[in-house]
């Protein structure tokens, strides 16, 4: 790079006129004018070039005028700081605190002025990028620190001093994660923490004993709020605690043994990847020690560590899939040659080999890099190539936030600001930075493509007999010959073929094509034909996929995907082929064809503890206030998982019962991210609710789920039907910097929740949700505390409202609030009722539906004809279907868990039936005949689903099933005699 900036170019000179004018206003008003003098000659130089690039420097120099002497003291603006300076620094501006708003405030102002400082060195060239990012991270560790003492001592003499078990006290041991544990935070880097304590024990001294993880959460979350709050002064550091264990919904502060252990038994691979950098940049040093040791036979394996290869693989591919996804080609760290690659390359050499060689054991990737050479892992000129791209790609960086102190590596799309850059950076123009940055870019994309490559991808695939197609595809054939070569491949309308593939040639998006795309597009269009040929029903693969094709013209690195990677090529056409279902979806959100990459991960979806560490692993690579992309990526996930099932349903992997499963556990992971996101937002806007007792509400908030999701039964396309119940004080106010009731909080957090779920984007909707179950249904309110649910439940419910509560489950939020739900939901259902009075109702309710939603013609399958081939058979709603075995459990639980309360263990009706059977209430064999017919209508409810098909069958279809269930739901609810009373 460059070491001298170059003439300021003529389109930045408005703007540094701009701040130079403003500037000098507020030196008038300050009265500071004369005394300019003082400042000295070298600021005075390098003013023009440091306004020119950093409006960020130029706003504060405006806001605080008296800042320019402030930096300018003791020469920090033209040397080093010393070590031990930056705390030192701190501590002064610190000395005297009263509370913590003044706390808040010093730290924000000291960030400020040391922000200007190093971005000042590092414009003017002053400062190497080691400097840079040691300076920034110096600042970090000084400020987490220095808050984290003075707030520890502040709570205890509040709450009493933690000790452990032999009465020593307790001090919190701070992890620095990512950048800030290896000494390379950039200029608006998140700061990655974990919190932990040595042992168990409880405080001394105060006026109640706190347990010492309750008194080290307080104390956490004092500190999040002294660095992360936004006040008029801005933030100190936005804190990201989501790689502890857990995520966001573990303990904010674990003990080291609680670590430990969920480290060895849980820890997964991405979180050994991160646990790489970790570092104590706060509190207990000596205790830290103690922890990092005992971490680390976690981090590095004692043996070369080949079984972390596949691991690493998986997250190199996932890098390139979101780089080919996503459009990252403008991100210095996250497009392809980017930061993130050489970390990788760095870090996978580490993983594995770092438990035999501690010279890997380092934190720094500079340093890391160097080890690679001198032990003979990389080449020391690749290492040199990368270490020259890493400091180039860094300095962009840096430059890219100067500009407005703002968390961004993309690189600017408007002329001002790419000239801006290239200044900045020291080259003549942004056609001179760019060329470098795509060259350096290149080196590194080059060496991440060899590190740990897959020795089948190097294998050559048998070529496909695609060539024959080219003619055809590009019209250099006749009709006759055209149709003659797709009868002899097997295409039985080879005139409907021919008419389709002219129509996609013809189409108004292939003739807008770029050169480029049209290039890709008659280079798969080739291999799409020899593929489908090779498919059981050739015209119908060709029919699904061909939409696909059209939709994604205008974007063609899917054609290249699919081109490069025949074996994706060959599930999308086997999977369309088996269901319009899939096609559909694949067409309308084509993002998901990456799934088709891996075959074994295609048709094997992962367990509920897996889907929901792989949600939360996406999501922690995007910051917590950019809620679009939080938002993009729950639909993203949820497209693929969907698609895996699919997938796996149609290849007979995945039975019935389940694929329901999987559904439903995808919901719920995607409904845990949208509690917390929905929850995050209010509370940051609002403040916390309070509870009845004054305490403040820990997301005292549960969502039950009715119907399909609460009998662990979603089919393709469910909607959910939910119910939202609190716990908190409708009356008392909540206690943020907008203050609003308790009632309308918890209003407005099931709105956004909703909205979320709800809302459609050119990704979809993450769900459709159905409210209608709560109480009162539409008239109701939208959220219920749990006092009005109960008293709604116990008053006012009709029967039909009790039958929807036994397939009633939370799924997630409060662990109290739901073990209060599934009390209250034991103690309704368990109500002793009158037999016949409760079948009277329950008969006249399934009368109603099957008047209304049941096949007419057969008065919803009641008659004989009902049972022809002339006739449909409604699997859901006609008599003998799957609501009449629904309403036979729902009674029987209603009717009997009063004196058998294994009844109400479950919420689906397979092993509610299998109850029935323990507890003697329905024969075995009848059991097993509604069983199975329930799993059969189910079944064939899925198939017809993926064909995009009601659910209605040939009424000469499951003769036995229906009569079974004919029968035995006479027996059970026969019909009554006229109700005396009426």
């Amino acid at each position: 790079m460059p070491t001298s900036l170059p003439l300021l170019p003529d389109s930045l000179r408005p703007t540094l006129d701009h701040h130079l004018a403003q500037w000098r206003a507020a030196l008038d008003a300050a009265g500071l004018t004369a005394r300019c003098g003082e400042l000295g000659a070298d600021f005075v130089a390098q003013l023009p070039q440091v306004l020119a690039g950093s409006d960020y420097v130029a706003e504060q120099l405006r806001r605080d005028p008296q800042l320019a002497w402030h930096l300018v003291d003791e020469q920090r603006l033209l040397r080093p700081l010393r070590e031990g300076e930056m705390r030192e620094l701190l501590q002064r501006e610190l000395h005297g605190l009263q509370n913590e708003d003044e706390l808040a405030q010093r730290l924000r102002r000291f960030r400020q002025a040391q922000q200007v400082r190093i971005i000042w060195r590092d414009l003017t060239r002053q400062a190497t990028l080691a400097e840079t990012t040691r300076d920034l991270s110096d600042m970090a560790d000084a400020c987490i620190d220095e808050a984290y003492q003075w707030l520890y001592l502040q709570t205890c003499a509040v709450l009493g001093e933690p000790r452990g078990a032999t009465g020593a006290p307790q001090h919190m041991v701070v992890l620095g994660m990512g950048k800030l544990g290896a000494f390379e935070l950039n200029l608006s880097s998140d700061i990655d923490l974990i919190f932990a304590y040595p042992e168990p024990g409880e405080t001394v001294g105060g006026r109640r004993s706190l347990s010492n993880q309750e008194f080290f959460i307080r104390v956490g979350q004092k500190l999040i709020k002294a660095l992360d709050a936004h006040t008029v002064d801005g933030f100190v550091f936005r804190v990201d605690m989501r790689l502890r264990p857990y995520g966001d919904s573990g303990a904010l502060v674990f003990s080291f043994d609680a670590l430990e252990q969920y480290y060895q038994s849980q820890g997964r691979d991405w979180e050994r990847y991160a646990m790489i950098k970790a570092r104590v940049v706060a509190g207990d040093q000596v205790a830290g020690a103690e922890l990092q040791a005992m971490l680390k036979p976690f981090v590095y394996r004692r043996y070369l560590d080949f079984a972390a290869i596949d691991a690493l693989r998986s997250l190199k591919q996932m890098i390139q899939r979101e780089v080919q996804r996503k459009g990252l080609q403008d991100n210095v760290k996250l497009g392809s040659g980017g930061i993130r690659e050489v970390e990788f390359i760095g870090q996978a050499f580490q993983l594995i080999h770092g438990g035999r060689d501690r010279a890997l054991q380092q934190r720094p990737i500079l340093g890391v890099l160097q080890t690679l050479a001198a032990n003979d892992y990389f080449p020391a000129a690749a290492v040199e190539e990368l270490t020259t791209a890493y400091c180039f790609l860094r300095d962009t960086e840096h430059a890219l936030q100067a500009v407005d102190d703002r968390q961004t590596q993309m690189l600017p799309t408007d002329a001002q600001g790419q000239a801006r850059i290239a200044f900045m950076l020291g080259f003549a123009d942004w056609k001179a930075f760019r060329q470098r940055l795509d060259q350096e870019r290149a080196i590194v994309a080059r060496h991440f493509a060899g590190v740990i490559a897959d020795p089948d991808e190097d294998e050559a695939e048998p070529a496909a007999p695609h060539a024959d197609w080219l003619p055809l595809w590009e019209g250099t054939l006749d009709e006759a010959q055209a149709l003659d070569q797709l009868r002899a491949a097997g295409f039985a309308d080879a005139d409907m073929a021919w008419r389709r593939l002219n129509a996609l040639h013809d189409s108004g998006r292939v003739k807008a094509m770029q050169r480029v795309g049209r290039e890709r597009l008659d280079g798969f269009m080739p291999r799409l034909l020899a593929m489908a040929c090779e498919q059981d029903n050739a015209d119908l693969a060709l029919e699904r996929v061909l939409p696909l094709i059209e939709a994604v013209a205008r974007r063609s690195a899917y054609l290249v995907l699919l081109t490069e990677n025949p074996g994706a090529l060959r599930e999308l056409l086997v999977l369309c082929a088996a269901s319009p279902w899939i096609a559909e979806q694949i067409t309308r959100y084509p993002v998901v064809l990456d799934e088709l990459l891996n075959a074994g991960r295609l048709y094997r979806p992962p367990e509920p503890d897996e889907l929901a560490d792989e949600l939360r692993q996406q999501l922690l690579r995007i910051p917590e206030d950019d809620l679009e992309q939080q938002m993009e990526t729950l639909r993203y996930f949820k497209r693929a998982h969907i698609l895996r099932v699919a997938a796996s349903e149609i290849a007979g992997t995945l039975p019935l019962m389940k694929v329901s499963d999987y559904l439903t556990w995808i919901a719920e992971a995607i409904l845990q991210q949208v509690l917390k996101l929905a929850w995050r937002e209010m509370v940051s806007r609002h403040g916390q609710p309070a509870r009845a007792d004054g305490s403040r509400c820990e997301l005292d908030f549960i969502v039950v789920g009715y119907g399909k999701v609460g009998g662990i039964e979603l089919g393709h396309g469910s909607d959910l039907d939910l119910v939202f119940v609190h716990d908190g004080d409708p009356q008392s106010e909540t206690d943020g910097a907008r203050p609003i009731e308790g009632s309308k909080f918890f209003t407005r957090l099931g709105q956004r929740i909703i909205h979320m779920l709800n809302t459609q984007t050119v990704s979809g909707a993450l769900y459709e949700v159905d409210m209608r179950l709560r109480p009162s249904g539409d008239s109701g309110l939208l959220v219920s505390s749990l006092a009005s649910f109960a008293r709604y439940q116990r008053e006012e419910a009709w029967t039909w409202e009790h039958q929807a509560l036994v397939r009633a489950r939370p799924l997630l939020g409060c662990p109290r609030l739901t073990e209060g739900f599934a009390a209250l939901r034991a103690e309704v259902l368990g109500i002793q009722r009158d037999e016949k009075a409760l079948a009277r109702e329950v008969i006249v309710m399934r009368q109603k539906m099957r008047d209304n939603l049941g096949t007419s013609a057969t008065a919803a399958g009641t008659t004989e004809q009902a049972f022809t081939a002339e006739r449909l058979f409604d699997l859901k709603q006609d008599a003998g279907g799957i609501v009449d075995i629904e309403f036979m459990v729902q009674y029987a639980v209603l009717a009997w868990s009063c004196r058998y309360p294994e009844l109400l263990r479950y919420t689906d009706n397979i092993r509610i039936l299998d109850e029935l059977q323990n507890a003697g209430l329905i024969a075995g064999e009848d059991v097993h005949r509604l069983q199975e017919a329930y799993k059969a209508y189910r079944a064939a409810a899925h198939r017809l689903a993926l064909q995009k098909q009601p659910g209605k069958v040939s009424g000469d279809q499951f003769h036995d099933f229906r009569h079974g269930v004919i029968k035995l739901w006479q027996q059970m609810l026969p019909t009554p005699e006229p109700d005396p009373a009426a």
